[in-house]
């Protein structure tokens, strides 16, 4: 028989449901392999196995007993540790939140519940999801399961969902949560040869995820193919009254409506993407995927977003200037970290809890957001800033006026090594470049598996859609994985 941990959910799910095997030996056989790779990849800052079997033994009695069974029953998957967990310590990779164990669910993981997952553990990331490599987390590095061919040198997985994108790759888990601010699912996926999906903001709740930048974190699907990601989300998605953002439409059955072929369909190819020095391999591969959407019936044209050199330091202004507000309830008063230095007062106590709970990214961008919001600085740097998003957004409506989606590269290079970037954060910052502007307009954004590169890494191409239309995002990705048949998984070395 097939190794249990070389399914994907779709798989999992039908196996279980048909009686192929039972959900205990395959959240048995999971909880094996976390526990197998944790001191070589670091992937979980906690591991769950008693809650996956757990969840496995309640499908199989409900399979047993002839009820019908959820969406993703019996599939055990991965939570970002950013997903409040009832009775499961959830840190945001801080030192500053370390033993914190929310007495409720977020929205996101009880729909998963709802839906028969099983939680094989709490994820790995950036700390408080501010990082592109996963070097930021207080509980230490995520290292990717690849390795460039005759190299033992440790290569980031990307980041903030490093831990997620790792574990999938990995086969330590089949599917798992992401979350993305500026790119945080698509460029891990892209770093690790998986799918993930950033849908359109509001479409999943954030309410029980610790927030970064409230106008643009969303939650998000990650997993082996285009397929699996459509079944995660609709288990996600859905309107939530205690999310003051959450879109009140319903959930579409994308799964169902899942088609490769994409006649009559125009896909535009944004011009300013195109930058000066880009990668050649990343460029060929952009070629490859025009030629494999011309293949599935679409009609390739150039569009303009003119506003796209802007995106990345409008993103550097609203992002750190969100996440300076959110984080100052982290006080040490009421939760977490407290660091009381004898005969302090209040507020000295406030700047020793931060100083030994946030790490030196957090403090960068907390310190960012802060100046931008400062009297003599807000309108020139904050109210500017969201004059030029809007315009960012304006130039995809523009666009879509003309193409039903768009067509671009996920990342400007393939993985990096570990430390590779850590000394210079503006390095860091470009590798969000191209995924950025959907973030700031809130659009719906795929990053699909589509080759390797010539050291035998996994680079993506990314596909943006319209507000709304995680359909086309998803056709236009299959399309994709289906031409480029992309198998490649890393050789096991932990």
């Amino acid at each position: 028989m097939t190794d249990l941990t070389d399914l994907g959910v779709a798989a999992i799910r039908d196996g279980v449901a048909g009686g192929a095997f039972t959900a205990l030996e395959v959240a048995e056989a999971f909880n094996a392999n976390v526990a197998a790779a944790q001191g070589a990849l670091n992937a979980f800052i906690v591991a769950t196995p008693e809650a996956a079997i757990a969840a496995a033994k309640a499908t199989d009695a409900k399979r047993a007993a002839g009820e019908t069974l959820g969406a993703m029953a019996g599939v055990p998957i991965g939570m970002k540790d950013l997903f409040a967990t009832k009775g499961v310590q959830t840190t945001a990779a801080s030192a500053i939140l370390e033993g914190f164990k929310p007495e409720y669910e977020s929205t996101v993981s009880q729909k998963l519940w709802d839906a028969g997952c099983g939680m094989l553990g709490k994820l790995n990331l950036d700390q408080f999801a501010m990082g592109s490599s996963n070097e930021t987390s207080a509980f230490g590095n995520v290292v990717s399961p690849w390795r460039k061919p005759g190299s033992n040198a440790p290569l980031a997985p990307g980041g903030s969902s490093g831990g997620s994108s790792a574990a999938i790759a990995a086969r330590l888990c089949p599917a798992a949560t992401g979350t993305d601010t500026g790119g945080s699912i698509r460029q891990p996926a892209a770093f690790t040869g998986i799918s993930g999906i950033k849908p359109t903001y509001g479409r999943c709740s954030r309410w029980g995820v610790v927030a970064f930048a409230s106008s643009l974190d969303q939650a998000g699907p990650m997993a082996r193919d285009v397929t699996d990601c459509a079944i995660m989300l609709e288990a996600m998605a859905g309107f939530d009254p205690k999310d003051s953002t959450s879109l009140d439409l319903p959930v579409p059955n994308w799964t169902a409506a899942l088609s490769a072929d994409l006649k009559g369909k125009r896909v535009g190819i944004p011009r300013e993407y195109r930058m000066d020095g880009m990668d050649e391999e990343i460029v060929a591969l952009w070629e490859q995927g025009k030629a494999w959407l011309r293949d599935a019936g679409a009609e390739v044209i150039d569009i303009s977003l003119p506003h796209t050199k802007y995106a990345l330091p409008t993103y550097y202004i609203i992002a750190p200037a969100e996440a300076s507000s959110n984080l100052a309830r982290y006080d040490g008063v009421r939760y977490g970290l407290r660091d009381l230095p004898d005969g302090a007062g209040l507020q000295d106590m406030y700047a020793a809890t931060r100083a030994a709970g946030f790490g030196p990214e957090v403090k960068r961008r907390i310190l960012i957001g802060t100046y931008v919001l400062s009297a003599g600085f807000y309108d020139a740097y904050y109210t500017q800033a969201q004059k030029v998003r809007t315009l960012i957004s304006r130039d995809f409506t523009d666009a879509f006026a003309s193409c039903d989606v768009i067509l671009a590269p996920t990342t400007p290079t393939a993985a990096f090594a570990l430390g590779e970037n850590s000394d210079d954060p503006l390095a860091m910052y470009l590798n969000d470049v191209f995924s950025v502007p959907a973030s700031l307009a809130g659009l719906p954004a795929m990053s699909v598996p589509a080759g390797l590169s010539s050291e035998g890494l996994p680079l993506g191409l990314q596909l943006i859609g319209p507000a709304f239309d995680e359909q086309i995002v998803l056709n236009a990705g299959l399309a994709i994985e289906a031409r480029a048949g992309f198998g490649a998984r890393p050789e096991k070395w932990w």
